[in-house]
């Protein structure tokens, strides 16, 4: 077989290698998936009266609420699931796992790779499953088949980005907390985005932060997919521009991180 096959069946391997590990371990996947379910329901049963008064003037319903929250709580999901992935790169760093795949005949990106194919598959089955509960609790989309898949799209790209990210988190902590710690910034970012209310209605020194981060682009970008409202051309080529950089970031971080680790 030549390098490149060689290479496809190394990614193969460790990908399925992940997908068993997080099958016979949940516990994490389920912890980091219950959390943007129960903000979800919080936002919507308990806040949604108070913060739906910054969705058009004030005169928003709950219905208003719920379609202008869930891209949103969607993209909040990719967040906390990359972080699963910082979580289990450093403990396959402290477990010396790392150490013992430096040593094998394999490809070295195929280690990284397929931590990062891995991810994305479980962020997109959690996706699923969060869109299925929002459903149910009265959202309702207003989609072409078209803009699903675009909306699809979107969502893998910034998990693409964002567990790239983790990667280098992952190998740069000196243990599983320590990964969750670091780590953090991916989750609160979209609490400082328009996930919740419009950047409008966001005090005029913060609000400016809170249009241009990587989240706000995204979401709002989401939610014209999703909601057929407009989208605008500077979200749309924010997003993609925002994923492409830390994709290409989070790659040679990641792999310049690990090349340079010496063996445990």
């Amino acid at each position: 077989m030549n390098s490149a096959t060689l290479s496809v069946r190394d990614n193969l391997t460790m990908l399925r290698r992940n997908l068993l590990h997080a099958r016979r371990y949940p516990s994490l996947t389920l912890n980091l998936l219950l959390t943007p379910i129960i903000l979800l329901l919080l936002f919507v049963y308990v806040f949604g009266d108070v913060m739906s008064a910054g969705i058009n003037g004030g005169h928003a319903d709950r219905a208003e609420y719920v379609a202008y929250l869930v891209p949103g709580i969607l993209m909040l999901t990719v967040a906390m699931t990359s972080l699963g992935t910082a979580v289990s790169v450093a403990t396959d760093m402290t477990e010396g796992i790392m150490a013992r795949f430096r040593t094998m005949a394999i490809s070295r990106a195929s280690v990284l790779i397929g931590h990062v194919i891995g991810s994305v598959i479980q962020t997109l089955m959690a996706l699923v499953l969060l869109l299925g509960i929002s459903l149910a609790i009265g959202f309702r989309p207003d989609a072409s088949p078209l803009e699903w898949l675009a909306a699809a799209g979107l969502m893998a790209l910034v998990s693409l980005a964002l567990t790239w990210l983790a990667v280098g988190i992952g190998l740069i902590s000196p243990n599983a907390e320590g990964a969750s710690n670091i780590g953090t910034p991916l989750v609160m970012l979209p609490f400082l985005s328009s996930a919740f209310v419009p950047v409008d209605a966001m005090p005029g020194w913060f609000s400016w932060f809170a249009e241009y981060q990587p989240f706000s682009p995204a979401i709002e970008t989401l939610r014209g997919l999703l909601l057929g409202s407009e989208i605008g051309t500077r979200n749309a080529v924010l997003s993609v521009a925002w994923c492409l950089g830390l994709s290409v970031l989070g790659y040679f971080w990641s792999k310049a991180k690990f090349n340079r680790e010496p063996r445990r």
